[in-house]
């Protein structure tokens, strides 16, 4: 486990993230992370992004996928 040390930084504290764990997450300057408290553990997450419709476009190999879905017996008045 690596420790880090929580620094002044301006009038607010903050802690440095070594480059081998950037790079292992492939996160960049201005970045955002989500940050998330649970019992005694601060949790950073990348932050989810859609993705642009070019980014998209350029990943289609111009197949379709057609799957059925079980979405199980009906519980309800699902077959009048």
């Amino acid at each position: 486990m690596e420790q880090i040390a929580i620094r002044a930084w301006g009038n607010s504290q903050g802690i440095r993230i070594p480059k081998k764990v950037l790079d292992e997450m492939n996160l960049k300057v201005s970045d955002v992370l989500e940050l998330e408290i649970e019992n005694d553990a601060i949790i950073l997450r990348k932050q989810f992004t859609h993705k642009t419709f070019e980014e998209r476009l350029a990943e289609y190999n111009g197949e379709i996928t057609i799957c059925d879905y079980d979405w199980g017996e009906p519980v309800g008045r699902e077959m009048l």
